[in-house]
């Protein structure tokens, strides 16, 4: 684990090891969400990077009689 100190405005750095392993990009936005006492910080993606995402899911579900 990384430990990461908060500046006087409020600023952190991410570690380099931790933006590796996530590919975080200069410039890329991140949303920051807190989270049962955490943050969380979310890179956003765009619409069109998004398209076909779920390619290949299985929607063979069990649907109730009444949700047909």
């Amino acid at each position: 684990m990384t430990t990461v100190t908060v500046s006087p405005k409020y600023q952190i750095v991410i570690p380099k090891e931790v933006r590796q392993a996530l590919g975080i990009k200069v410039g890329e936005k991140l949303d920051a969400i807190p989270y049962r006492g955490h943050i969380a910080l979310v890179p956003v993606r765009s619409i069109k990077n998004a398209r076909g995402f779920v390619k290949g899911i299985d929607t063979d579900i069990v649907r109730e009689p009444d949700r047909v």
